[in-house]
């Protein structure tokens, strides 16, 4: 049963990431008396998805999740941003991708390790979750600015992949917490 659960938790997982790469996100700023404006923010659901998914369905399924991804969009479908196939892994969008897996772990585990599950204790999980994505993409441009692998220079690097859609996905990471707190309660996982 455990391992039907793990399964159909990957598969949901999949499915989140899958589509959140194709939903941009948005937030509504509140006026006084008109209607709320909508800023579409620099990121779309795909990482929030992938974060999700480790939170509320475990380490476990998310792992599943990101490697079916990996392999999807490495060997079969080009549903990575910029397309796919194994020449992705030249790519300094690569390192990025990579980092799914360390961050659909950590986001899993830290889950499991809390004592309660709270706004605030989900968000610092997001939080190093997402973290872990750009660590691992930071590494690998590192390497790859070593060994002369990119035509772009490192700090020109770490802004396009790293400092501009940060922000946004820290912004994000509080209503990945409401949603894993709302979704959690609703299957009565605890």
């Amino acid at each position: 049963m455990k391992a039907l659960t793990i399964w159909s938790g990957a598969l949901a997982g999949l499915t989140i990431i899958i589509v959140g790469g194709m939903m941009p996100s948005a937030i509504l700023i509140p006026k006084l008396q008109t209607l709320p404006t909508v800023l579409t923010l620099n990121s779309s659901w795909q990482v929030p998805g992938l974060i999700l998914c480790s939170i509320i369905c475990g380490a476990n399924s998310g792992f599943i999740a990101v490697v079916a991804y990996l392999t999807i969009g490495l060997f079969y479908l080009p549903i990575f941003h910029g397309g796919g196939s194994i020449g992705y892994l030249l790519t300094p969008d690569f390192g990025y991708l990579a980092g799914f897996i360390p961050a659909s772990l950590t986001s899993g585990l830290l889950t499991q390790r809390l004592k309660r599950e709270t706004l605030i204790s989900l968000t610092v999980v997001a939080f190093a979750g997402v973290m872990a994505i750009h660590i691992t993409g930071t590494i690998n441009l590192l390497i790859g600015t070593i060994f002369n692998r990119w035509q772009i220079s490192l700090g020109d690097l770490l802004i396009s992949y790293t400092l501009l859609p940060l922000p946004t996905q820290l912004i994000l990471c509080p209503c990945i917490a409401l949603i894993a707190i709302s979704i959690r309660r609703l299957l009565l996982i605890k």
